[in-house]
């Protein structure tokens, strides 16, 4: 005898109410609204994925894009460098021009600080006239102003030469000496003419011979020779007279006078 239909039916129904109850049927069963909210929730989830991985990609390329001036100031500066290193010719014994390096070497000397100021004292304990008095004590107080400045510089700063020596690079103090020097005993002595060419070139090659040894970029030396012309323009805009000159040499020997 034949079985109920009603009861086949319900039968059926329940088979297949419980093969869709297996997980791998649940997305069946899921109301179509609730399964665009995910979808759109995903969307969402996905482009602010993307826009925080664009993000890097973006700044990598503001930075791979920089400004005229940016692109200019590093041209000039490894022009700079490269010019250095290839005039480093007195570097060391296997350097071309290490049969020079000693002459060189003097040179650089001539234009030290302690140089300077140690010579300017000698010739001040030997002057007598109140004029060379005068021009000897605005000359050394300008060569102190020079040497606080550029060491003040230097430390900020804190360049290494093309040969990576010690961090005093910028500005070169040989060549602000030697351009403070030259504009100071061109403008208070009267030379000769070949007088003058000779200092010009003194200061000229004392700038250089720094470079040279490779202590010093042709930068440091252009900006040493700038520095040393604004001292000596700023000790004329300040200049010592003769009188304070006279207070200040009897102060300075009657301070050694107790010493002693």
């Amino acid at each position: 005898m034949p079985a109920n239909p009603s009861r086949s039916r319900a039968k059926d129904r329940g088979i297949s109410t419980s093969v869709l109850g297996r997980p791998e049927f649940l997305s069946l069963n899921s109301p179509p609204r609730n399964h665009s909210r995910a979808w759109r929730r995903s969307g969402q989830n996905q482009a602010s994925e993307n826009t925080h991985t664009h993000t890097p990609a973006d700044e990598d390329r503001m930075l791979l894009n920089p400004s005229l001036r940016g692109i200019a100031v590093s041209s000039l500066l490894a022009v700079d460098i490269c010019l250095s290193k290839r005039l480093s010719v007195c570097v060391q014994a296997g350097s071309p021009w290490a049969s020079v390096r000693s002459g060189v070497t003097l040179l650089a000397l001539t234009g030290h600080g302690v140089t300077w100021v140690c010579g300017t004292l000698v010739c001040l304990s030997q002057s007598h006239s109140p004029a060379g008095q005068e021009l000897l004590i605005n000359l050394l107080i300008a060569l102190l102003l020079d040497l606080l400045t550029v060491a003040g510089v230097q430390k900020l700063v804190r360049r290494r030469g093309p040969w990576h020596s010690s961090p005093d690079s910028f500005p070169a103090g040989q060549a602000s000496r030697a351009a403070l020097v030259s504009r100071f005993l061109l403008s208070h002595l009267d030379l000769a003419v070949p007088l003058r060419v000779l200092l010009v070139l003194w200061a000229g090659l004392a700038g250089l011979s720094r470079v040279l040894l490779g202590q010093n970029h042709l930068s440091d030396v252009s900006c040493g020779f700038a520095l040393g012309f604004l001292h000596s323009g700023l000790m004329e805009a300040v200049w010592v007279p003769s009188g304070a000159c006279q207070t200040l040499l009897s102060i300075g020997t009657f301070s050694w006078a107790s010493a002693r």
